[in-house]
């Protein structure tokens, strides 16, 4: 099976090609990566073109502008980069009876359920800034590529939150950074306490997307979490704890800073069965294997 990432340069992209690359179906060449260089979300014209190069029979579009506040800033470049662009890629695929999986997220929620459920699929997505605005406008436009003479071709929408691992300054490791700050200076860590989600172990939700695509039964709207919940106050004080660092972590409302954008309160995820029917494991346990990695990784930075 030949399988073309986009996005392959991000931190989804790097563990999707990596766990594509043991993935018996993929064959000996293994996926194909698609960095910024070969699919560029400012330039999505060029798809068919890439199409009908390397003639995958599944793309994974893991490319996104996921910056929330600069969305929030220029939320037409949002829609044209994670609704227009994705658009593109899906009606090109479609049209070739190609398979997409389309990463999305938790954002289309509003999150402002108090019932303490964790949101399904089939609920419907009121986003609360223009990220989550622009993601399910990607949603629709894929949706309605595949819903026209598709053939045989699938579309699976994976929605995940709170990605964590390897690449660019995650949560975690801005703690960590936001820790030695304050213990220096003798002040307490200010976390938020009033945001709720589902850490997701980057490593995982590739291996989960990989597991999708080894079962055949891609058509859907998944949810792929790890297993719990936490609010970003508790996150905060596991991931300080891994590290050993002495510092008093205070509870805040997410109102003490003004920001262009604001997450769902309540931004959590009710897992879908994966085809094993085995969930994702715990994301305290996901922490413990990545918590080595990043100390290691923070002190080489120093």
């Amino acid at each position: 099976m030949r399988v073309a990432v986009t996005g392959a340069g991000g931190r989804l992209g790097r563990a999707l090609i990596d766990a594509l690359g043991e993935a018996p179906f993929t064959g000996l060449s293994g996926p194909l990566a698609w960095t910024r260089s070969a699919f560029d979300l400012d330039q999505p014209e060029a798809i068919g073109a890439l199409l009908e190069r390397d003639r995958p029979e599944v793309v994974i579009h893991a490319a996104a502008w996921t910056d929330v506040d600069g969305c929030a800033r220029e939320p037409e470049l949002a829609m044209r980069r994670n609704a227009a662009a994705t658009g593109l890629l899906a009606q090109a695929c479609a049209g070739r009876g190609v398979d997409l999986v389309l990463v999305s997220t938790n954002e289309v929620f509003d999150g402002r359920r108090t019932d303490g459920l964790g949101y399904r699929p089939d609920d419907e997505p009121r986003p609360p800034n223009p990220y989550g605005r622009s993601k399910l406008a990607g949603e629709e436009a894929a949706r309605r590529a595949y819903a026209g003479p598709a053939g045989r071709a699938q579309l699976a929408i994976v929605r995940t939150a709170w990605l964590f691992g390897p690449g660019a300054p995650d949560f975690p490791s801005k703690i960590l950074a936001a820790a030695e700050r304050a213990r220096a200076a003798g002040e307490p860590l200010q976390v938020v306490a009033d945001e709720w989600g589902n850490p997701t172990y980057v490593l995982d939700l590739a291996e989960a997307i990989v597991e999708l695509l080894g079962s055949g039964k891609l058509a859907g709207t998944h949810h792929v979490v790890n297993g719990l919940v936490a609010s970003r106050a508790d996150w905060a004080r596991d991931v300080v704890a891994r590290a050993g660092i002495a510092v008093e972590i205070v509870d805040v409302p997410a109102t003490s800073w003004e920001r262009p954008s604001r997450a769902p309160r309540w931004g959590v995820l009710e897992p879908t069965p994966l085809p094993s029917g085995e969930p994702l494991r715990p994301w305290p346990a996901a922490m413990a294997d990545y918590a080595p990695r990043l100390l290691r990784a923070r002190a080489v930075s120093r």
